[in-house]
């Protein structure tokens, strides 16, 4: 079992920046990858990042690619998501999730359902 606990979210004005966290713990070896996802109210979960947990490959969705960095710290079992000139349209859920068994697609970064734990994630609101 892994635990996964994210922390960082709170409010925001436009045009400023988080930096969330996500701590893994448990039987956190191996991992494989960590992703970020995001849930805006009426939406549906959608992928932010991910990051090869070994290979330190990095992935960004379209909607954040330019203004955000995802880093690890492999010792400290702990990845990080930081998003600069947040728009309101960033309000959402942030969950991580890691993948700690090997899928057979060998999805570069890995689909969605390819995350075997989950977060509860954390609150991020942009205020305009």
């Amino acid at each position: 079992q892994v635990q996964l606990v994210e922390s960082g979210g709170g409010l925001v004005q436009a045009g400023g920046s988080l930096d969330l966290s996500c701590v893994a713990s448990g039987r956190t070896s191996p991992t494989y990858y960590m992703g970020w996802f995001r849930q805006a109210p009426g939406k549906e979960r959608e992928f932010v990042g991910a990051i090869n947990w070994n290979r330190g490959n990095l992935y960004y969705a379209d909607s954040v690619k330019g203004r955000s960095a995802i880093t690890k710290n492999n010792a400290e079992n702990t990845a990080r998501l930081q998003i600069g000139g947040l728009k309101p349209e960033d309000t959402a859920v942030y969950y991580c999730a890691a993948q700690t068994r090997k899928y057979a697609s060998g999805n570069n970064p890995p689909h969605p359902d390819e995350y075997d734990y989950w977060g509860r994630g954390t609150q991020v609101t942009v205020s305009s």
